[in-house]
């Protein structure tokens, strides 16, 4: 009879190779990722690094306020309610935000932070592709002092799922799929150009009316396709806007960002030219008032819009600082000739 071999008796001697090695340390590194730690006072957090990667502060800009916000009133009122409700430790829904693009939805979330940070809002933004590591972000705010005030809004731009992406379930644990996911210190705000998050293709009807499918519930794939959606409460749509409200998005902007440019630099002289102040200087023709666009804006404004596929929030913003920065560029040009 054959004696045990060395290694039966010492496994502790035997060693692995080194590319099994190599290949163990990369797996490990891949599925652990280090403890999260969230502190109050930052405003706003993003997660970068994927899987294993981090909470990295975030320097907020809170110059945009929810009065900035036109052409969305229905929408803003509904959103502000779900957050103060929300910040008051009351009951208050996720919230999905779908519809054309550039039309506010993730200015409204910049907008709220400007307007409730002193109450105790904080932001933590997160690509789609992290979505697996919400569950250590909500154990991390689980994990704050009892006596802390804050609650996170965890905030996802452009939200959607193809039909092989399986991160989309580990966000409708967070949301209520899972008997714990209730948190009283977190909601998820989520934007989509899609209302429904996952694709509905046209071939699982077909193939259901036809009778060409060999699922035993075939209709269990639709109802897959849109039982995330239903998971958020509050669902907020956005639409394109017609041309007299983003004329006035256009006047409005015009409006704050001339005053922001004098109020910035008081009496600041252009070029050195002490006699001539900014103040003095056609940054744009536009008075800072409730009077109409002159048409030359007004026709440029258009023009910029049809260039751009579309009027939108969005749209009228970037004209804004269009004409604000070549009106102000002309301006100091014509001191040089």
């Amino acid at each position: 009879m054959s004696q045990p071999s060395n290694l039966s008796q010492n496994p502790a001697n035997y060693a692995l190779p080194d590319h099994l090695l190599e290949l163990l340390s990369q797996y490990l590194q891949a599925q652990v990722t280090p403890t999260i730690e969230i502190d109050p006072t930052q405003l706003a957090y993003r997660w970068v690094g994927g899987h294993n990667g981090h909470l990295e502060p975030l320097a907020v800009n809170l110059f945009l306020s929810l009065d900035d916000l036109h052409g969305i009133d229905t929408q803003k009122s509904k959103l502000v309610q779900n957050t103060r409700q929300f910040l008051k430790g009351y009951p208050a829904n996720h919230v999905l935000m779908t519809g054309t693009r550039g039309a506010g939805k993730s200015s409204l979330i910049r907008a709220l932070l400007q307007a409730y940070h002193n109450q105790g809002l904080r932001i933590i933004e997160i690509a789609r592709d992290d979505l697996k590591v919400l569950d250590k972000i909500r154990a991390a705010i689980k994990a704050l002092p009892a006596d802390c005030k804050c609650r996170y809004v965890v905030y996802c731009d452009d939200l959607a799922f193809n039909g092989q992406d399986e991160s989309y379930r580990t966000l409708k644990s967070v949301l209520d799929g899972a008997l714990d996911s209730e948190q009283d210190k977190l909601l998820v705000y989520a934007t989509s150009n899609r209302r429904h998050l996952l694709p509905q293709l046209m071939k699982d009807n077909v193939n259901i009316y036809n009778g060409q499918t060999d699922e035993v519930n075939p209709y269990e794939t639709i109802d897959e396709t849109v039982s995330l959606s239903d998971r958020f409460g509050l669902w907020l749509s956005f639409h394109p806007m017609d041309q007299t409200t983003y004329l006035q998005i256009v006047h409005h902007y015009l409006s704050i960002q001339k005053k922001h440019i004098i109020d910035s630099v008081g009496n600041t002289t252009v070029n050195g030219d002490s006699n001539l102040e900014i103040q003095d200087v056609e940054i744009a023709n536009i008075e800072v008032t409730n009077k109409a666009l002159p048409d030359n804006i007004r026709a440029a404004a258009l023009r910029w819009a049809a260039e751009r596929g579309g009027r939108s929030g969005r749209v009228a913003y970037q004209f804004s600082r269009y004409w604000i920065g070549q009106s102000k560029l002309a301006a100091e040009d014509s001191l040089n000739v």
